[in-house]
């Protein structure tokens, strides 16, 4: 009888294992505690997943036995996957294939567009390069997309949600370059025009075409004109806008001569055009505590040197509006940005985007660039100059938005002769993003920046980094004290206790 009765409750206890297995089986979840919800599917992602007519199959090529730091990123991917297969009801179909098993499968993996990585990996205390593969195969009945490697420091949901929504897009949008009055050519700007094809058509497009020509365009992308607009290429834009089209400006208001050490304002028109509609973008310079830092060549004798130093006409921009155009970024690198200012009336609206630091300030155009000038705190007199903005009509009326930087230069990546130069990939990210609110509703945008790439530390003053050393010097003395002053109090207490005479153990 004793024995029947200790095995009920684990029969019990199995019973309730067996069940939770069962449940969990059919009804999935997890909790996400990451502060961008980095493991959790948007809605973006879940809608394109139902309105799914084909399945889709994505093949992963991985190799195998990665080191430990990128076997983290292939779960991940398949976690990802796992989502997706779940969440489409199982019309995304997985498989894992490792390229390095044979010559067969590794020339599979590179006709697909699957490109290997050198890797340091460290085995037994040596350093060793590993060439892996990390990327995947998108496919939906004859058609495909490839993610040709698996980029840690970018979005696995955005990478896969936009090859699934663009082998599902049958007419893409048309996004228009203005061309014609200075600007430079679609390629100067690689890194924007590759995010952009994923789901639009991008073409050039010149302000003498006919009206009924730029309707077919969803956005038209102005950046960095030189030459002057006419009056009836203004008068083009302001029809383009009347009829629900929308512009991404990114204009130059200042330019700054880096062999004259000048710097001077810019005109094309264009400003006077955006004044007109409550938009000022002034003639002056943004000068920032927070910025970039140029080369300094000196002469020494027999030798050159070259000093990098803190320019302030170069701010690093990090304090954003929240907004889907600047949610998840990080900072914006701005060479030679001016301030905006809204002074128009209630018929329209004016949302700022980026701002400059609380050390900041405006320099008239036009001035000399001193080097050597020892900057100080009292230089930066202004705070949160308004260097980005979106203007739209207040109501729901059909007149198209227009987005604003005041640099023109800043997603620009490619030179004349086709030499790339790095930039900050959320200068791209900003312009991106914003033709994609522009122009898109899928929601797709949010998904671009939700892996954060930088985290800059918080400036503190040296009274504060005094305070923290010792702190962190004497806190931890202090404690040891108050513990050994507590423990002494203590036996001191028992001691007492055992004297008395009706001191029971």
């Amino acid at each position: 009888m004793k024995k029947q009765t200790n095995t009920i409750p684990l029969l019990l206890l199995v019973a309730i294992f067996i069940l939770i297995a069962v449940i969990s089986d059919q009804w999935f979840f997890r909790i996400d505690v990451t502060k961008d919800g980095q493991y959790s599917l948007s809605q973006t992602t879940k809608n394109i997943l139902k309105q799914l007519d084909q399945p889709v199959t994505i093949t992963a090529y991985f190799t195998k036995d990665l080191a430990p730091d990128l076997e983290k990123i292939k779960n991940d991917f398949k976690d990802m996957l796992i989502e997706y297969n779940r969440l489409s009801h199982g019309k995304v179909v997985y498989k894992f294939v490792n390229p390095n098993k044979n010559k067969k499968i590794e020339r599979e993996a590179l006709k697909a567009g699957i490109q290997p990585v050198l890797f340091n990996a460290r085995e037994k205390d040596q350093v060793k390069q590993q060439r892996v593969f990390m990327g995947a195969k998108i496919q939906k009945g004859t058609a495909s997309e490839v993610i040709p490697f698996v980029n840690p420091k970018s979005s696995i949901e955005y990478a896969l949600s936009t090859a699934i929504k663009k082998l599902s897009v049958k007419n893409k949008a048309l996004i228009g370059f203005v061309q014609g009055q200075g600007e430079p050519k679609l390629n100067a700007f690689p890194s924007v025009l590759k995010e952009l094809q994923v789901l639009y058509r991008v073409n050039p497009v010149e302000l003498t075409d006919s009206l009924k020509n730029l309707y077919d365009y969803k956005t038209l992308v102005i950046n960095a004109p030189k030459d002057t607009f006419g009056k009836q290429q203004l008068n083009m834009l302001d029809d383009y806008l009347h009829h629900g089209g929308n512009l991404f400006i990114a204009i130059n208001r200042v330019e700054g001569d880096f062999k004259t050490a000048m710097g001077s304002a810019v005109n094309t028109g264009l400003e006077k055009w955006l004044s007109k509609k409550g938009v000022e973008v002034s003639p002056a310079f943004v000068v920032d505590a927070q910025c970039n830092s140029v080369g300094l060549t000196q002469q020494n004798g027999g030798f050159t040197m070259t000093t990098q130093i803190q320019f302030p006409y170069l701010p690093i921009i990090t304090h954003f509006a929240n907004h889907p155009i600047t949610k998840g970024l990080e900072e914006l690198s701005l060479q030679f940005a001016s301030p905006i200012r809204y002074t128009g009336d209630s018929s329209r609206q004016f949302i700022p985007l980026a701002f400059s630091s609380k050390l900041s300030a405006k320099m008239n155009a036009p001035l000399f660039f001193n080097v050597n000038k020892r900057w100080v705190k009292s230089d930066f007199p202004d705070h949160a100059l308004v260097v980005a903005g979106i203007l739209e009509s207040p109501n729901k009326a059909k007149t198209g938005k227009i987005v604003l930087i005041s640099d023109g230069d800043f997603a620009q990546n490619a030179g004349p002769n086709g030499q790339q130069r790095a930039i900050t990939p959320d200068n791209v990210n900003f312009m991106v993003n914003a033709v994609d609110w522009l122009s898109d509703d899928t929601g797709l945008i949010n998904l671009r920046t939700k892996i954060i790439t930088a985290r800059p530390l918080k400036q503190i003053s040296e009274s504060t980094k005094l305070f923290l050393k010792w702190l962190n010097f004497l806190l931890p003395v202090l404690l040891v004290i108050l513990y050994g002053l507590f423990r002494t109090q203590h036996n001191r207490n028992q001691r007492l206790k055992r004297m008395e005479e009706d001191y029971v153990k």
